[in-house]
Protein backbone atom coordinates (compact mmCIF):
# COMPACT_ATOMS: atom_id res chain seq x y z
CA UNK A 1 0.00 0.00 0.00
CA UNK A 2 1.36 3.41 -0.95
CA UNK A 3 0.59 5.67 1.97
CA UNK A 4 0.99 8.41 0.48
CA UNK A 5 -1.60 7.62 -2.54
CA UNK A 6 -4.13 6.87 0.36
CA UNK A 7 -3.51 10.27 1.20
CA UNK A 8 -3.41 12.12 -1.54
CA UNK A 9 0.41 13.32 -1.42
CA UNK A 10 3.49 13.42 -3.15
CA UNK A 11 6.83 11.63 -1.60
CA UNK A 12 7.95 15.19 -0.06
CA UNK A 13 4.70 15.88 1.53
CA UNK A 14 5.32 18.04 5.20
CA UNK A 15 4.66 16.94 7.92
CA UNK A 16 1.75 19.66 7.77
CA UNK A 17 0.42 18.09 4.84
CA UNK A 18 0.26 15.05 6.03
CA UNK A 19 -1.67 16.50 9.16
CA UNK A 20 -3.98 18.24 6.97
CA UNK A 21 -4.33 15.42 4.55
CA UNK A 22 -5.52 13.03 7.28
CA UNK A 23 -7.81 15.52 9.53
CA UNK A 24 -9.56 16.03 5.94
CA UNK A 25 -9.99 12.01 5.03
CA UNK A 26 -10.93 11.18 8.52
CA UNK A 27 -14.01 13.86 8.60
CA UNK A 28 -14.88 12.24 5.26
CA UNK A 29 -14.88 8.60 5.73
CA UNK A 30 -15.41 8.10 9.05
CA UNK A 31 -18.09 5.24 9.83
CA UNK A 32 -20.82 7.93 12.08
CA UNK A 33 -20.32 9.68 8.76
CA UNK A 34 -20.89 7.06 6.39
CA UNK A 35 -23.68 4.81 8.12
CA UNK A 36 -25.26 3.16 4.90
CA UNK A 37 -21.65 1.64 4.38
CA UNK A 38 -20.43 1.58 7.63
CA UNK A 39 -18.20 -1.77 7.23
CA UNK A 40 -16.39 0.07 3.90
CA UNK A 41 -15.97 3.37 5.54
CA UNK A 42 -14.24 1.76 8.79
CA UNK A 43 -11.44 -0.32 6.69
CA UNK A 44 -11.47 3.03 5.07
CA UNK A 45 -10.42 4.93 8.08
CA UNK A 46 -8.47 2.16 9.14
CA UNK A 47 -6.18 2.68 6.18
CA UNK A 48 -6.21 6.13 6.45
CA UNK A 49 -4.97 6.09 10.01
CA UNK A 50 -2.39 3.56 9.38
CA UNK A 51 -1.02 6.08 6.41
CA UNK A 52 -1.14 8.82 9.21
CA UNK A 53 0.59 6.84 12.05
CA UNK A 54 3.76 5.66 9.76
CA UNK A 55 4.17 9.18 7.74
CA UNK A 56 3.79 11.65 11.17
CA UNK A 57 6.21 9.62 12.75
CA UNK A 58 9.72 10.74 10.93
CA UNK A 59 11.35 7.14 12.28
CA UNK A 60 8.62 5.05 10.28
CA UNK A 61 7.94 7.12 7.29
CA UNK A 62 12.10 6.76 6.73
CA UNK A 63 11.47 3.19 6.87
CA UNK A 64 8.45 3.58 4.37
CA UNK A 65 10.28 5.73 2.08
Amino acid sequence: VDFYSLLGLERDASGEDISRAFKRLAKLHHPDRNPDDAAAAAARFAAIQEAHECLSVAERRLCFD
